[in-house]
């Protein structure tokens, strides 16, 4: 799987979230050609499901690095907030903290 490469990340999900629109109406235009009567198969009963695997296949593929990218994203922003409450709390960022002077063990 690929990263999210150079566009904003909220443009993959505005086109994610417009391509399940265009599912959903997918599915509402062939409930509605069956109900009114134009095709009596009994294949057009399923049609709704078969568009909504691949609906969820398609999602599945693009949202699994768009995934991993929210995920290094929190860890990172996660890491900034901690120092910031350590910062609150008084104490020093740990990349400045000096260590104390281990004590010699007696002889």
């Amino acid at each position: 799987m690929e990263k999210p490469g150079k566009h904003a990340r909220t443009d993959y999900y505005q086109s994610l979230h417009e391509l399940n629109l265009a599912f959903g109406e997918a599915v509402r235009h062939t409930e509605r050609l069956r109900d009114m009567g134009l095709c009596r198969s009994k294949a057009t009963k399923i049609f709704s499901s078969l568009i909504r695997e691949l609906q969820s296949e398609i999602n599945a593929e693009f949202l699994g690095p768009l995934h991993t990218a929210e995920m290094d994203d929190w860890s990172r922003h996660g890491k900034v907030r901690l120092r910031w409450e350590e910062f609150l709390k008084g104490a020093e960022p740990r990349h400045r903290r000096k260590r104390k002077p281990r004590r010699k063990k007696p002889s």
